[in-house]
């Protein structure tokens, strides 16, 4: 069992609505109204999670005006043991305490050098025996626009593929590569799920064809998509909405990018560091990709990015990338105290074992309110999609081509589709590799006017409700109103997201589902959608 900390009574804390005292009220609320009028507009947390931290430890944030949160937004995904983790504060106060100088560019240290040294031991067998390591500005979506610039640089070529549903940052490089860019130089694949697949079938079937469309568009001359000079992918799409990448599919870009010369690049900034279930996310599948794109947690808390490749594409001249904050020693010293505790105390099967168990408590609280249209997710990175539960225009609530829904708005049909969930998002076998797009979809014919209706082969998966951003937001602000902090997500923002701190206890664990639960109730109630 992996040793966590945490705050005295964290776990037991409990948000009212008790009237604060008028002076601590009153900071708070100027606080706010001086960020609104301050800040530029493009602030986005601020705007749903109202609230001013002034103290924090592991789960628990404390408001300026006194009340207590259990924050499952962890930093978007950085926080890998929660806030103010005493390894970490003491690997920082070691530095500061040194008289180490803070900036150096990226000169080596002891404390860079320590760092590496933690980083590869962690790395996928295969790569760290022959890898580089680059230090980029300190945010993840420099690490993606170094990753492009290298496999550009190493390849001669230019284009790049990226796959529907992505996020990869927010400078132009990244956002080319992101779900929604306009002007692009990235050919965008289809990226496998379940509940809303492209093909309609999900499952290992929707995964299969999602590949071969990939394989398709890449040996097409009249395609329209050159060979590219890199392929991007994340092993679960997070703001995509919570999706796990099937390990087969995962296994079959890996042969795609490699029959071809296509330098894979994993995007493990949100999922890397033991959120999954495993150290990093391509563990599950047992790939190892060309690149690796880290940030978030492998800094502790604190700013850092890497990339990391396979020495051979290392073809940079000195100064190709650069960055004058790529050398944070507070950030390396805190990344390394970070890394080792995830190692040393087992905090990846942690995160495995109780992620599977609050998935399965969430699938639970879907069959009981049909505001809640698919759970999923891999590890301690969950969502859960509300959906809208009006009838269909002709009647039949929840029908789609395949017959009645069943639970999660699958078909009622036995087929294969699923829910993923911690096993990685549809089936984990490998690919029929003899069973081509027309075996999959024979079965199925368009309706004509002598047809009651469409066929379809069992394995189908029935229409799903709309996306509902609308409720999603109402279970955010029940939430909040709890005392739990959690993030929204998706293709409409209609995802509530889970990113509890891998340090979570299962008494913990408990109170947040029961909040989220509870949320879900009043948010149910409150638009006359009732359980069931």
């Amino acid at each position: 069992m992996a040793v966590t900390e945490t705050a005295p009574g964290e776990a037991m804390a409990e948000h009212t609505d008790v009237e604060e005292p008028s002076a601590t009220r009153s900071a708070h609320e100027g606080i706010l109204r001086r960020q609104s009028a301050r800040e530029s507009a493009a602030r986005t947390y601020a705007r749903a999670l109202p609230i001013v931290p002034v103290r924090a430890r592991g789960l628990t944030i404390e408001g300026a005006d006194g009340r207590r949160y259990l924050d499952c937004l962890s930093g978007a995904g950085t926080l890998a043991l929660g806030h103010n983790h005493p390894v970490v504060l003491e690997a920082i106060r070691k530095v500061l305490d040194s008289g180490a100088p803070l900036h150096v560019l990226d000169l080596a240290t002891p404390v860079k050098d320590a760092f590496i040294t933690e980083l590869f031991r962690t790395l996928p067998p295969g790569l760290a025996d022959h890898a580089r390591v680059q230090f980029c500005g300190p945010a993840g979506t420099d690490a993606v626009e170094a990753a492009f610039k290298l496999v550009r640089a190493a390849t001669g070529r230019n284009g790049m593929l990226a796959f529907a549903g992505a996020y990869h940052g927010m400078t132009s490089g990244a956002l080319e590569a992101s779900g929604d860019a306009f002007d692009v130089r990235v050919a965008r694949m289809p990226y496998p799920q379940d509940y809303r697949c492209p093909f309609g079938v999900g499952g290992p079937h929707g995964a299969e064809l999602a590949a071969r469309w990939t394989e398709s568009v890449l040996d097409d001359p009249k395609s329209g998509v050159p060979l590219p000079a890199g392929m991007i992918l994340e092993p679960v799409q997070g703001e995509g909405g919570v999706l796990p990448a099937p390990d087969a599919w995962m296994r079959r870009m890996r042969r795609i990018t490699a029959d071809r010369s296509i330098p894979l690049i994993a995007d493990e900034v949100q999922t890397g560091v033991g959120r999954t279930g495993a150290f990093w996310a391509v563990e599950h599948s047992g790939i190892t990709p060309d690149v690796m794109v880290l940030s978030k947690a492998i800094g502790g808390s604190l700013p850092l990015a890497v990339v990391v490749y396979r020495e051979e594409l290392d073809v940079w001249e000195p100064g190709a990338h650069a960055g004058t904050f790529r050398g944070n020693q507070l950030a390396m010293a805190a990344g390394a105290a970070t890394m080792a505790y995830v190692r040393e105390n087992g905090l990846t099967e942690r995160a495995a074992t109780l992620g599977a168990r609050m998935l399965e408590q969430l699938r639970g609280l879907s069959r009981e309110f049909s505001v809640i249209g698919d759970v999923r997710g891999r590890g301690l990175m969950i969502g859960m999609e509300m959906v809208e539960t009006e009838e269909r225009e002709d009647g039949r609530e929840g029908w789609g081509v395949a017959g009645p829904r069943g639970a999660n708005g699958r078909a009622k049909t036995g087929g294969s589709g699923g829910s993923g969930g911690s096993g990685g998002g549809g089936g984990s076998g490998d690919f029929d590799e003899n069973c081509g797009a027309a075996g999959l979809l024979g079965s199925v014919r368009l309706s004509s006017a002598d047809d009651a209706g469409p066929v379809v082969m069992p394995g189908s998966i029935a229409s799903p409700r709309p996306a509902s951003p609308e409720l999603a937001v109402a279970v955010q602000r029940e939430c909040l109103r709890r005392g739990l902090i959690v993030e929204l997500g998706g293709r409409h923002a209609s995802v509530v997201r889970l990113l509890p701190p891998l340090t979570i206890t299962d008494e913990q664990a408990t109170a947040v589902l029961d909040r989220l639960a509870d949320a879900v109730a009043a948010v149910s109630r409150g638009h006359g959608r009732g359980a069931g």
